[in-house]
C-alpha cells in the first residue's frame, strides 16, 4: 500500500479540530512560555543552561505530554481501533497525529526562544538537533499514549518522563555523589544541552556528530519500540 499524503492530512485536521476543543491538552502550551516570560524578563543574559531548561521543558511539557493525550483521547473513545482498521497506514496514521504535535512543538520553541532572547551561533545546526529531538519525544509520547487508557490516565503516566527529560540536566551535579545518575549524560536533554554549548563555543557540524547520534539513537529506540506496541494493540484489539 502506497503512503497517501490526502489521509495524512485528513488525520492531521481531525486532530487538529479535536485539540483545539482540549483546553486541558492546550493550555499545557503555557507552562514553557509563561517559565520564557519570567526568565526572560528577570535576567538581563539568560545563561546557555537556563535558555535549553526552558526547551527541555517544552520538549517533554508539549511534545510527549500533547502526543500521550491526542494517542489516549483516540483510545478513550475507542476511535483509535477503527484507525487501525481503515486503509490507513501506521505510517500515515502516526504520521498525522505527529504533524499536530510537531508544529505546536516548533511554534512553542520559536516563541521561548525569543522570549529568553535566546539566538544561536549556528541556527542549522540547533535547528537539525531541535528537530531530531522532537521526533523523539513524539515517539515517545505515542507510546505512552498506546500503554493508557484515558487521558487522566495518560496525564498521570506521563508525569515520571516528563519529570525526567524536562529536568533531568538540574540533576547533573549530584551524579559524581551519586553514580546511578550518570545515565542523565546520555538522556536527549543533557545531550541537547551539550551539542548547544559546543555551539556556542564554535563548533560545527562534524564537533557535536556524536551528541546527534545519541539523540538520534533515542529516535530509533523509541519509534521501534512504538511501532512494536502499536502492532500489538492492532492485533489485541
Amino acid at each position: 500500500m502506497t503512503f497517501s499524503a490526502k489521509r495524512v492530512m485528513a488525520i492531521f485536521q481531525k486532530d487538529m479540530k479535536d485539540l483545539s476543543k482540549n483546553m486541558y491538552v492546550g493550555t499545557t502550551i503555557l507552562t514553557p512560555l509563561i517559565l520564557a516570560m519570567i526568565y526572560g524578563g528577570m535576567i538581563d543574559n539568560p545563561t546557555i543552561e537556563i535558555h535549553y531548561f526552558v526547551i527541555n521543558l517544552a520538549l517533554s511539557i508539549v511534545t510527549a505530554f500533547v502526543q500521550c493525550a491526542i494517542i489516549a483521547e483516540e483510545k478513550e473513545k475507542n476511535t483509535l481501533r477503527g484507525l487501525m482498521l481503515s486503509p490507513a497506514t501506521i505510517p500515515e496514521i502516526l504520521g498525522g497525529k505527529s504533524l499536530v504535535t510537531f508544529i505546536l512543538t516548533i511554534i512553542t520553541i520559536i516563541l521561548c526562544a525569543m522570549l529568553t532572547g535566546y539566538e544561536p551561533a549556528n541556527l542549522g545546526i540547533i535547528a537539525i538537533a531541535i528537530t531530531i529531538s522532537t521526533l523523539f519525544y513524539i515517539a515517545l509520547g505515542t507510546l505512552m499514549g498506546l500503554l493508557s487508557r484515558t487521558v487522566m490516565e495518560a496525564s498521570i503516566v506521563i508525569l515520571p518522563v516528563m519529570f525526567l527529560f524536562g529536568f533531568g540536566t538540574i540533576l547533573q551535579p549530584f551524579a559524581e555523589d551519586y553514580p546511578i545518575l550518570s545515565v542523565i549524560d546520555y538522556l536527549p536533554s543533557t545531550q541537547l544541552l551539550e551539542l548547544a554549548t559546543l555551539v556556542e563555543a564554535g563548533s560545527g557540524f562534524v564537533d557535536v556528530g556524536g551528541n546527534l547520534a545519541i539523540i538520534f539513537a533515542w529516535v530509533v529506540v523509541a519509534t521501534i519500540a512504538t511501532s512494536i506496541v502499536f502492532k500489538k494493540r492492532e492485533m489485541d484489539e
